[in-house]
């Protein structure tokens, strides 16, 4: 999993960083709540560890932050062991809590822990984008009340894009998360992909969307303003 890591202690930081590494996580570190809040908007994770205290804003603040359009899961790793810190952390939205001094076995597990209770949640979950129906129990998409079919992967991929929109997705994330690996994917098969559930879901400017490749990068899913469609075509 591609997994941030918020830590305002280098050693600390360091540590977590080759734990995750050396056990096939993509760890990404940032010092400071401010390195990561200016990053979201191009990098996608699967999870967050948060200290508590960072020094330029608060672990909490930045949960609050975080969880006004997203809901990447959150991993306290702190030293605040208060229960009403505790308390307080899973209120605002963290999946699980953590207090220093961290050991790597229990890390690595609460992580797999944090996974797998997202994953069983979303796959049956439901929710809706601009006319959009996703029922991933039934593995749906409803456009306008019509179902589309999408197969296996088209389905996974597109859930994927709308679950994130407006987020650029790197191709790398995209492979992982979709799936599971990068080694046995090339472009064109995701290109092809992307080609299909753009053209099956009508993700395209005249219906309101724009499934845009980012070159050097990969996919940003938008919505777009009709009108102004219009008036450029006009």
């Amino acid at each position: 999993m591609r997994i941030a890591i918020v830590e305002d202690d280098p050693s600390q930081l360091e540590l977590a960083w080759q734990w995750l590494s050396s056990s096939g996580h993509e760890p990404v570190a940032f010092l400071d709540a401010t390195a990561f809040l200016n990053n979201t908007g191009a990098e996608q994770f699967d999870m967050l560890l948060l200290d508590w205290n960072l020094g330029d804003v608060d672990g909490i603040d930045l949960v609050r932050n975080i969880r006004q359009d997203s809901r990447v899961p959150v991993l306290f790793c702190t030293a605040r062991g208060e229960q009403d810190d505790v308390v307080k952390a899973l209120r605002e939205g963290a999946n699980d809590y953590l207090i220093k001094p961290l050991r790597r076995l229990e890390l690595l597990a609460r992580i797999e822990s944090v996974a797998r209770r997202v994953r069983k949640k979303q796959a049956t979950d439901a929710f809706e984008v601009k006319g959009l129906r996703v029922d991933c129990a039934s593995r749906t998409i409803a456009r306008e009340r019509v179902v589309v079919e999408l197969p296996g992967k088209d389905f996974d991929l597109a859930v994927l894009f709308l679950r994130n929109v407006g987020r650029l997705l790197s191709r790398s994330h995209i492979y992982e998360a979709v799936w599971g690996t990068s080694g046995s994917v090339t472009s064109r098969t995701l290109d092809t992909h992307v080609s299909r559930i753009r053209n099956k879901l009508g993700l395209l400017p005249a219906q309101g969307w724009h499934l845009k490749s980012i070159y050097g990068h990969g996919y940003r899913l938008e919505q777009v303003v009709r009108d102004a469609c219009v008036r450029a075509a006009a």
